[in-house]
């Protein structure tokens, strides 16, 4: 599916949605798509980071079924070390057998819950190169949410606050 023109603006977006929410068969490998879809996941990732960093993580509400991917995530996987990921434990042939039903027990409850996006490995610092891997929506939600709840974020809400009085005390 190659337009020829890249579009920007309404537009562009109106085109980057429609383009991004066509099953994968229908693309290849087509680099414009691969652009759209790397520039949606980092702008999905920056707000994310932006949000943390303003609101305490304690209180941000993520989906309308939080509490049943929080429960449903420490059920599945209790003893996952969420503060610093190993990536081999999402990403791993076993690993992936074992996110599968969990993963797959939310559609239609989550939408787009198989969608791709990024994570953070280190959850007190900023997405960077070295800091990040490809997750499903489900998998960054149920992470995001337990950090959120247990803490783990409260380093990047501090951060940010700081930041924000050292701007405000300057004005």
């Amino acid at each position: 599916m190659d337009t020829g023109y890249i579009t920007t603006g309404v537009e562009g977006a109106t085109a980057a949605a429609h383009a991004l929410s066509l099953p994968a068969e229908a693309y290849g490998n087509d680099t414009q798509l691969e652009v759209m879809w790397a520039m949606k996941a980092y702008n999905h990732a920056e707000v994310y980071f932006n949000l943390i960093s303003a609101v305490d993580p304690k209180f941000l509400k993520l989906t309308k079924s939080d509490d049943q991917i929080y429960t449903k995530f420490r059920e599945a996987f209790p003893d996952l070390s969420i503060q610093v990921l190993d990536p081999e434990l999402l990403k791993s042939a076993e690993a992936k057998e074992t996110w599968r039903p969990f993963c797959n027990q939310f559609d239609g409850i989550v939408e787009d819950f198989n969608y791709g996006t990024l994570l953070r490995i280190d959850c007190q610092k900023d997405y960077t190169e070295i800091n990040t891997i490809f997750a499903t929506r489900i998998q960054f939600y149920a992470i995001e949410i337990a950090r959120n709840r247990e803490g783990y974020n409260e380093v990047v809400h501090n951060a940010g606050s700081k930041a924000k009085q050292q701007k405000e005390d300057q004005s």
